[in-house]
């Protein structure tokens, strides 16, 4: 038995180049890498901790930056009309707005960092993880729905 599947009658669906995977995958390791930092010198106060959470954050705002770029310029192609794509860039863009804050604040002295540079590497790490499970979900593979 052989099936076939009509898609003129389906919605576009929402590609993903590799570059644009590889970015937003790149976010979530990053924001978390700083997480984890901000974590560690909460409990222990070895100022190389927000060293590192600096580094991080900025890493991940250069991958957020170009990921949100390709997901700007999906917008203009058939792809981007759907409610799912405008929420997956107002997502990264929150996500790159709090990240820059949270570079701001861990551009401070070290005391000066805690406890708002732990809680904005919480929310950005939790945005990242939301906008990359969001465009991940919208990928469809195969004749099934």
């Amino acid at each position: 038995m052989t099936a076939t599947v009509d898609r003129s009658h389906q919605t576009p669906q929402m590609t993903l180049s590799p570059l644009h995977a590889v970015l937003l995958a790149g976010t979530i390791p990053l924001f978390l890498g700083a997480l984890l930092s901000d974590i560690a010198y909460f409990q222990t106060y070895q100022i190389q901790w927000v060293n590192f959470s600096s580094w991080l954050v900025a890493g991940g705002l250069v991958f957020t930056a170009l990921a949100l770029l390709c997901g700007i310029s999906g917008l203009f192609r058939a792809e981007g009309h759907s409610g799912r794509s405008k929420l997956y860039v107002v997502l990264l863009l929150l996500t790159w707005v709090l990240g820059f804050i949270n570079s701001l604040v861990h551009a401070r002295d070290a005391w000066a960092t805690m406890p708002s540079g732990l809680i904005l590497s919480v929310i950005v790490a939790l945005l990242a993880s939301i906008a990359t499970a969001v465009r991940f979900s919208a990928r469809r593979t195969g004749g099934a729905l």
